[in-house]
């Protein structure tokens, strides 16, 4: 008997692309799996298909938690609403993650559904900015991503995730909201001493910017920044976090002044909101911080062998004129 997979889907207003989601979840041919969906207070029709029924949007990491507290499979699946699946997808992780105890996390191959020739993303790597570097991002699939390789985190589109690893880690820092959680997340497990492996035989199709194109800009921004800072703070030892957090912390003071020079207010704002709620929450980030901690059995050496990387500064400038591009245009505060 094949063990029991838990896939939770987390839905917000998904339309015809969660339908087609659904649809292709219907084509597996893994044997043995339950499908838990939670809705965030979708009112375009979608919440008919609700296991568990939010009132509003609580954000992707709550939302997320309540579906795997719902889970009863030995593995849990998180995928997003805006993704579709190979028939063979989920066998194919199974497999392989039944083979080795020591992955904790593993990712397929995730191909943009609109451009099928192109990865989303291989996976992220950490750098010594605290910038993550997301290796493959929007390139052509080539030879390069069709090996098997660890990675530092997962994609939340979609990894398969062991029980026993949410169990002994936790899932996602409610606080968060959405965005980083995964990294923070896959952070603690490395810390515990599993690994996260990004498997390109199995593959699914992923609708990039579906969701985030229809949010605040703004919002989107300040939880990124808010959140990078957060784990940043929860997962380095004592001297890489004054390192490479305190070089992190230069660099957005830089940018916050960049904006002020450009009479670019919300965005100096955005910012500093991000810095003051982190000092706001910081007994309970210390809190989380040495939980975190207490998961350690490898150091920073030796994780920062797998997960950093050299940062790819035309990348990561690439990365900034897209976020100034979508910054652009008229959002409200």
């Amino acid at each position: 008997m094949k063990p029991l997979v838990s896939i939770v889907i987390v839905n917000w207003n998904g339309g015809e692309v969660f339908e087609d989601c659904l649809r292709s979840l219907t084509k597996i041919d893994y044997p043995n799996q339950e499908l838990i969906i939670v809705d965030n207070g979708s009112v375009d029709g979608t919440q008919k298909h609700a296991t568990i029924r939010n009132k509003e949007n609580l954000g992707f990491a709550a939302a997320n938690n309540q579906g795997v507290k719902n889970a009863k499979g030995r593995y849990v699946l998180l995928l997003n609403n805006d993704t579709k699946v190979k028939s063979d997808f989920l066998t194919k992780l199974v497999a392989r993650i039944e083979k080795d105890e020591s992955i904790g996390v593993i990712q397929p191959k995730i191909l943009i559904m609109d451009k099928p020739t192109h990865l989303d993303s291989v996976g992220s790597f950490l750098t010594r900015t605290g910038f993550l570097q997301h290796y493959g991002y929007l390139a052509r699939d080539a030879r390069e991503y069709s090996r098997e390789m660890p990675i530092f985190s997962a994609k939340g589109a979609c990894m398969l995730v062991r029980r026993e690893v949410i169990e002994k880690v936790g899932l996602f820092d409610e606080a968060y909201v959405s965005y980083l959680e995964e990294t923070d997340f896959c952070w603690r497990v490395w810390l515990a001493g599993w690994k996260i492996l990004y498997y390109p035989e199995a593959q699914i199709l992923h609708k990039v910017g579906m969701t985030s194109k229809r949010l605040n800009q703004i919002a989107v921004n300040y939880h990124s920044f808010k959140n990078r800072l957060a784990t940043l703070f929860k997962n380095l030892s004592g001297f890489d976090l004054i390192l490479i957090g305190g070089t992190h912390l230069v660099i957005i003071l830089i940018l916050s002044f960049y904006y002020l020079a450009r009479f670019r207010f919300r965005e100096v704002v955005m910012i500093w909101r991000a810095l003051f709620w982190n000092l706001s929450h910081l007994s309970d980030l210390l809190a989380k911080r040495s939980a975190a901690q207490k998961l350690r059995k490898v150091s920073d050496r030796e994780l920062f062998r797998v997960i950093l990387k050299p940062l790819d500064w035309k990348s990561m400038s690439g990365h900034f004129l897209r976020s100034e591009r979508m910054l652009g245009g008229k959002h409200k505060v």
